[in-house]
């Protein structure tokens, strides 16, 4: 028998924190802008809706840098082996482009799963550490760039307020980016803090990463040699190796991998070419290495996962 949402431990906490009226009345907003499954565009520049009815398969697909901040249901993220998961009492940053696996957990028709995506504007958090005097000196070791916390009632006051807008264009234009700039605060001063400080930092770890991020997917069809990453990364040869694989959890060949194969799906998907075009579109000389890496991600050879996802898309009307 399903849990009653009056006893639900996410809730009982929510009440503690003060942040079960902020998520009814997001929920309640975002279930009405956001009517169709996936990604629905806001309206406000830097702000995307998402939404699932139901649970979703694993699905591997690239994080942009954003602040990710649950409405409702639950989602479990997976980069390279490590899983996170969050829901309506956390929010997610992503400071650089990560391939991950992606899947919705729990969702219904009654409660889908509700998520609202900012986009992270690395020029804002530096503006606003050097208005707060926010210190980022000490260098800090690589970490992942990927983290969890838990949300706090200022943080979904300015989100609300946001959301508010988007039935008030005229406003949005003007009070919009003011409220933004108060998430990119609330989560500067927040538990993720120095995350941020690292990564609008010019010369720290995060950035260097990031160069090296940016080449391989300008020329990820390419064959990239780590002295060429290096270079970009002003770092060593053996220095980027161990700081790209600390902060992403796999090394830049792998990362380079994850981004040829996840292209061929889309082109697969999208585009309809076979599966040999896709694999040499992407950088594959051999076929038969596109089948078994193209497998070894996705779990099933290049035809049948296509024809599976195909099948769910026309379920869900897509």
């Amino acid at each position: 028998m399903a849990e009653s949402t009056s006893t639900s431990p996410a809730r009982v906490i929510a009440q503690r924190i003060g942040l079960e009226a902020p998520q009814a009345e997001l929920a309640d907003r975002v279930m009405r802008a956001a009517r169709a499954e996936g990604l629905t565009a806001s309206g406000i520049p830097g702000l995307d809706l998402i939404r699932f009815d139901q649970p979703s398969r694993p699905l591997p697909t690239v994080y942009e840098p954003s602040l990710c901040v649950v409405v409702q249901g639950r989602k479990q993220t997976q980069l390279a082996g490590e899983i996170y998961t969050y829901d309506a009492l956390h929010y997610l940053v992503v400071s650089m482009s990560l391939p991950v696996v992606g899947q919705v957990i729990e969702a219904t028709p009654e409660r889908p799963y509700l998520c609202l995506r900012f986009v992270m504007q690395p020029a804002v958090v530096h503006e606003l550490q050097q208005q707060i005097g926010a210190s980022s000196a000490t260098p800090a070791p690589a970490r992942r760039a990927l983290y969890l916390a838990r949300s706090s009632a200022p943080l979904l006051d300015a989100v609300l307020r946001v959301v508010r807008l988007m039935d008030t264009p005229q406003e949005a234009a003007v009070l919009a980016p003011l409220a933004l700039r108060e998430i990119h605060y609330r989560a500067l001063t927040g538990e993720l803090g120095q995350h941020l400080l690292d990564l609008c930092s010019i010369d720290g770890t995060a950035q260097r990463i990031a160069r090296a991020i940016d080449l391989i997917k300008r020329r990820y069809t390419e064959s990239l040699r780590v002295e060429e990453l290096a270079e970009v990364a002003h770092m060593s040869s053996s220095a980027l190796h161990h700081r790209f694989k600390a902060v992403t959890a796999m090394s830049p060949l792998q990362f380079q991998k994850q981004l040829r194969l996840q292209e061929a799906r889309r082109l697969m998907l999208l585009e309809g070419l076979e599966a040999a075009a896709a694999g040499h579109r992407v950088g594959y000389e051999s076929p038969s290495q596109f089948s078994r890496e193209y497998r070894r991600l996705f779990g099933a050879p290049p035809r049948q996962e296509i024809e599976t996802a195909r099948s769910g898309l026309r379920a869900v009307g897509g």
